[in-house]
Parts: structure tokens; sequence; C-alpha cells
């Protein structure tokens, strides 16, 4: 996978050095000397990986990992900090300034790629599901997204994977008052016991157990449907180089050295918590977003968009049960006038209310939609013509026989419907012809005195 990698370092030698070999992994490499510098071409270059340089004059790594992070533009762009401090707390001064990662010089080339890889892999996820949510931004005209929401942390999930009892007690200790649930399993039966996996935002798998194999563990995490987006951090041995370039291959998103500095995994857990949660917030907002886009605002039916390529896709020549739909168009009966009496707020309840009824009594293969103003439709596949016009007739009395109650009336008011109905056939067979075909019977309906049902015959 490639990417855009910006390297900072101050000394030219540090910065030819990671250029050339980033350059033979073929990722594209921009360079800066000093924070100033690399915060302009962050802001214009948009680069996919930071690897920052902490020790630099002026500003140091640690304060312009802070800027990138305090600014929406670069906040979601992982950094590596790149340093010569091997000290405990400087490592975790870079996590807790927004770092992803904290690599010691001289840098071993595999896991500095394999970092990169990954972090890599990550925005690239990170991006897909902004330009996603800008698209159903876009599409269902929802002004409301938050780029960096708040994400809480205290009702976390974490599953520890250890068989070792003391080692993962000491790690339950370490995060005790950062997450409302730390449970372990020992994977005594030579797999993962614990149910209701998706329930956890983070596994943390040990690479040292005795009787299993710990890289399977995250693989089966990884096929997984239900826990495939979970972030899962690896318990491993300092200097198994090897193992950590498989469990990244594999797509673990985290690992801690052993021994475990619990400052150190307390930070990396929040962040791969929170990493998830927003990941989760994104599909969540996505999902509203599409939802809205073809579900309409008033009612909660389908819209006419949805409606249109439903249709389409009915007609498409690859479905052969486009011969057998019958179509409803409904029309409520004068309700122009229960806006001009009692309001366009009270209008929009009989309109609520009038799509619940139709929706309850349909089939759950068949579709509602509205089609516009005080106008719809229903699409009912495999469906006769009497079957059709049976249904349409049960709808017409959902409607007539139990008066709506409105916000802007003392009493319940009366609320009628014409229905027509067309069915597909020889001389009706395109989109177009089945709704014109429905929609003259529609009139016909109205022409001989509404809260009629009318098709090949009225009722």
């Amino acid at each position: 996978m490639s990417a855009r990698v910006l390297v900072v370092d101050d000394v030219l030698h540090n910065v030819k050095l990671l250029e050339a070999k980033l350059s033979s992994e073929y990722f594209e490499v921009l360079t800066a000397m000093n924070g100033i510098d690399a915060l302009e071409i962050i802001e214009k270059e948009q680069p996919d990986i930071i690897l920052l340089d902490v020790m630099m004059p002026g500003m140091d790594g640690f304060e312009v990992c802070r800027r990138l992070k305090a600014n929406p533009v670069s906040a979601h762009i992982p950094v590596i900090m790149v340093t010569a401090l091997d000290q405990p707390k400087d490592r975790l001064t870079g996590l807790e300034a927004g770092a992803d990662d904290f690599l010691t010089k001289p840098i071993q080339d595999l896991p500095l790629f394999a970092r990169v890889r990954s972090l890599v892999r990550l925005k690239v996820l990170m991006d897909e599901l902004r330009v996603r949510n800008s698209t159903g931004k876009a599409l269902s005209n929802n002004g409301h997204f938050e780029s960096n929401p708040s994400i809480k942390l205290d009702d976390a999930k974490v599953l520890v994977i250890e068989d070792y009892e003391r080692v993962a007690r000491r790690i339950a200790g370490y995060l005790e008052g950062v997450t409302s649930s730390i449970d372990i399993d020992d994977v005594s039966n030579g797999a993962i016991s614990t149910e209701n996996l998706e329930q956890y935002d983070l596994f943390i798998i040990s690479l040292s157990l005795r009787d299993v194999d710990g890289l399977r563990l995250c693989s089966s995490i990884r096929s997984n449907e239900s826990t495939r987006h979970t972030p899962v951090l690896i318990l491993i041995d300092d200097g198994d180089e090897e193992r950590l370039i498989q469990a990244m291959d594999i797509g673990v998103t985290d690992y801690v050295n052993r021994p475990i500095d619990g400052n150190e995994l307390v930070v990396r857990v929040k962040a791969q918590i929170r990493h998830k949660r927003f990941a989760d917030y994104l599909r969540g907002n996505m999902k509203k977003n599409m939802e809205m886009a073809v579900t309409d605002a008033v009612t909660n039916l389908y819209n006419r968009h949805f409606l249109d390529a439903h249709l389409e896709n009915i007609f498409s020549p690859e479905n052969e049960k486009g011969a057998n739909v019958s179509l409803l168009m409904l029309d409520i009966d004068l309700f122009k006038l229960v806006n001009d009496t009692y309001g366009h707020a009270s209008g929009d309840e009989v309109l609520l209310e009038f799509s619940k009824r139709i929706f309850n009594n349909l089939r759950s293969i068949d579709l509602a939609a509205r089609y516009g103003g005080e106008e719809f439709v229903v699409v009912m596949p495999d469906t006769d013509a009497d079957f059709a016009l049976y249904i349409a007739e049960r709808l017409r009395k959902t409607i007539s026989d139990k008066p709506f109650e409105i916000s802007g009336s003392a009493e319940p008011i009366s609320i009628t419907v014409s229905i027509g109905v067309s069915i597909v056939n020889e001389g009706c067979d395109t989109k177009e012809k089945l709704l014109s075909e429905a929609d003259k019977a529609l009139y016909k309906a109205k022409e001989s005195g509404r809260n009629k049902v009318c098709g090949i015959k009225c009722i």
C-alpha cells in the first residue's frame, strides 16, 4: 500500500536516511527540517502519515503533534514520533500529545514499515468513511455532522486474552477506571470461549499463550464479520520483530512490548478505543444519512427518488419477477382543506398517521413510498389484479373507518383516500406505463366520487 509520508527532522542525515528507506518501499516522501515548515506542508499537502522527530529547535515534536491534533484539518493524520529518547516518560508524553506510535532511534526497518502500513490502512479507512459521510450528508441535506465529536471511554468494554492469570490481573489493574468492563479469557479450551464478542471495544491478545497461537486468534477476529472492525492490541516480547510483522499484516492495530509499562498501555488502550468509537460514529452517521437520502422526512416512508430506482430495478432485464407486479397510487381526498382549516403542522400529522396505517397493512415484500404532496405509491411484487384490488380496498377502509386525531382539532377528523390500481400486462410493461395507468385509474376514482378504488374495475 503506497502513501505520502512526511519526514520531519532537523538533522539532514536522518531525513535522507528515512527518505531512502521509505522510497525503497515505494512510499512518496515529503520532508521538513523544522516544526513551522512541517505545519505549513501538512496544511497544504495533507500527507497520509507523519514521521516526527521530537528534539528540534524552536518547536519540538511534542508541540507540533499537539497543534496537529488540535486542528480539525489535520487531526486525523497518523503521527509516529521518532527520537533517541528511550525513557518511558518520553514515550508517554508523545502518546499523550496525540501520537499514534513512538519509535526509538536507531530505527529498525521492519517495525517501521509495519507501523507505517498499519497506520496508513487506518487512515484510508477513516478517509473513506469521511467521504461517504460527506456524500450521505449531501444526499440527505443533513447539515449536522461533527468532524471531531466528543468520544466517551468510561463505558467501553475490553477483553483480555491471556493464560497467565497473574499477568491478566495486572493488565486489568492497569485499566481499572479507564473502562467500565475488563473481562479475561484464558483460552483454556484452545479457543476464545467468551460469547458476544461484538460487544467489546478492544481485544488485548498475548502472543505468549502457552497452548494457543495468538496470531491465529487475531486472524479469527479479523475474519469474523461481527468483530472485523474491533481494534486488536497485542502483547509481544521485545525484539520479536518477525511475529510483529505478521501481526500487522493480519490487521492488528497496535502493540505493547513486554515488560508492560502500565502508563503506556493505558494511553494506547484509550487511543484504540477512541479510534474505534469515532469509526463507529462515522458508520452510524453514514447509515443515518443514507437512510435520510432515501426516506421522506414527514412520513418516514421511502421517497420518490428511491421509488424510481426500485421500479427501474424491477423492470431491468435481469429481474424475472417484473412481469408479476401491481402498483397502487393513493391520493388523500380533499387534503388541501385539512391544511387550510387546521394548518400545515396538523396536515403533517395526518400524513404521518396515514403512512403508518398504510405501512401496517402491507406485506413485508411490498414497498410504500411518498410520491409527492398527498400522493403515495405502493409497489406489490408477485401480485395479480384481484389481490391488488383486494389490498387496495382494505387500505381504503383502513383510512376511512377510523377518524384521525390531530392537535389542531378538538374532535377527530374524517379522512378518505382514492386509489388507482395498475398491473403489468402486454400493454403496460414499463415503469412509466405502470405509473401512468395507475394515475389514470386514480383520476377515475376521484371523478366518480372519491373514497373509491379503481383499476380494471371500480369498487
